[in-house]
């Protein structure tokens, strides 16, 4: 079965902020945004023991319980494992450095052999209240990419996490399986193993609007080919591409900022939100199989329904092209 055919619908619930991403997110507010996405028919929740150390999956469990089970898809993560003990050490996330500091303080540890990527789902699903997940991705195997030790690591997740994926794929424990990660070098490489085989990748902020060229050059071919769909995380590009303040979960630099405000001038040219531009051109590639963009409020979820649904211009994404703010190889909505 496509992976396509197992996710319902192009937008998913990217459940990152739920963890508390960034700031320290009232519980009621977290669990009235799932309900929000509910509501809205949203029925693809993604999520990871890494946010907030299981912060992200107790809420995500709890707003969803009751639910028909039958009537959602849920994808984890592997590769962390959230212990019973409170972390007293400071912790070495690298570049996601601080990003839940307002999470639970429960230590987390790196494990990517098999027995850990079991012992991590099994923790999950205590923390989902349910029996089974969808899909499991192997997450940020490259998150170091550039450091010596980030081969060896991934070498670890080939013979440990990947195998036993494949396994439990096979066994129809799970539906899908692949990688979750901002290094377009880690699903290269994944993508070029001949054994074993995912179905799936979670691509963060590298399939999108103000970074795109990369993934466009060195996965999606190869994705295509393949069948292996690719879930873009982070359409938003960590909040930039909308106003926020955050590029690659830190403050944006003046580059990615004078990016940003080249295409709002276009967009506002044309009448047209950065929400919907930023979410119809991951969309546009048919490699693309969903985007996931996170919310922490309520609100937000309307907001992205309204973006996807929203009538662009076709002069609009022209004019990105004319400008040399897109790809020129990057599928658009107008091709």
């Amino acid at each position: 079965m496509a992976i396509k055919d197992i996710l319902p619908g192009t937008m998913g619930f990217g459940a990152a902020p739920l963890g508390n991403m960034f700031r320290d997110i009232p519980e009621a507010e977290a669990l009235a945004t799932v309900e929000a996405a509910w509501s809205d028919g949203i029925r693809y929740y993604d999520t990871a023991p890494f946010y907030g150390a299981g912060l992200a999956e107790i809420r995500l469990g709890e707003a969803l319980a009751g639910k028909p089970r039958g009537a959602f898809v849920i994808s984890t993560k592997v590769g962390r494992v959230v212990l019973d003990e409170v972390e007293v050490a400071a912790r070495d996330q690298g570049e996601k450095a601080g990003v839940f500091a307002h999470g639970r303080p429960n230590r987390v540890v790196n494990d990517y052999t098999a027995d850990g990527t079991l012992r991590s789902i099994e923790g999950s699903l205590k923390r989902l209240r349910t029996d089974h997940v969808e899909i499991a991705f192997v997450h940020d195997v490259a998150q170091d990419f550039y450091r010596d030790e980030w081969l060896a690591v991934f070498d670890t997740a080939r013979t440990g996490a990947f195998r036993a994926l494949d396994r439990l794929r096979d066994e129809g424990v799970i539906k899908g399986w692949g990688i979750g990660v901002n290094r377009v070098e880690a699903v290269e490489l994944l993508l070029g193993l001949q054994e074993p085989r995912p179905d799936v990748c979670l691509l963060a902020g590298r399939y999108t609007l103000l970074d795109h060229s990369r993934a466009l050059q060195r996965v999606m071919p190869t994705a295509a080919e393949r069948g292996v769909g690719i879930v873009v995380g982070g359409p938003y590009s960590s909040g930039a591409l909308v106003g926020g303040p955050n590029f690659e979960y830190a403050p944006a630099r003046p580059a990615i900022l004078e990016k940003v405000a080249r295409i709002k001038a276009i967009a506002d040219r044309h009448g047209v939100s950065m929400k919907a531009a930023g979410l119809q051109f991951s969309l546009a590639h048919p490699a693309v199989v969903a985007v996931i963009p996170g919310a922490s409020r309520p609100s937000r979820i309307a907001e992205d329904r309204a973006a996807l649904a929203e009538k662009v211009p076709a002069d609009f994404w022209r004019a990105l092209r004319e400008a040399k703010l897109v790809d020129p190889a990057a599928p658009l909505p107008i091709d």
